[in-house]
């Protein structure tokens, strides 16, 4: 099978090409969700009794890490990539949580915050492999 090229009048049902800018619907999802996710690490941090802490901190520990596993999964397609994104995040928070509990280091505010940053890191390491990559032609990528 070969690759079809599309015309810039794309028909209806061809998808945007995926270099896209995000609109302004996706940007104000994206600001929600960091919203609700902070607001679930400063409440299970401070550990303030209120009705919003376990949603919120349940929405931070399957919302940070899956974003950081589906975007360094960039060439799968989107169905795909929201699978493998969510099975890893819940992955993350076991194995979190199980080494915690082997070196008898348990607390909630230790795995939220071992959660948030390892996300913040497989996130910040998309980003940089991912902008080293297009400044280097894309030979980042490839196999010699």
């Amino acid at each position: 099978m070969r690759p079809e090229t599309v015309s810039r009048d794309r028909s209806p049902g061809v998808p945007p090409p995926h270099g896209r800018p995000a609109s302004g619907l996706t940007a104000l999802r994206a600001g929600a969700a960091f919203g609700i996710a902070a607001l679930g690490a400063v409440l299970a941090s401070a550990g303030i009794a209120s009705p919003l802490r376990a949603p919120c901190t349940l929405f931070l520990l399957l919302g940070a890490p899956a974003p950081a596993i589906g975007a360094a999964l960039g060439g799968l397609d989107p169905l795909g990539r929201a699978v493998v994104a969510v099975a890893g995040a819940a992955a993350v928070n076991l194995l979190v949580a199980g080494t915690m509990l082997a070196l008898d280091a348990w607390s909630v505010r230790g795995g939220v915050i071992t959660v948030a940053a390892l996300s913040g890191a497989g996130l910040l390491l998309t980003s940089v492999r991912s902008r080293a990559g297009r400044a280097g032609g894309g030979a980042a990528g490839r196999v010699r």
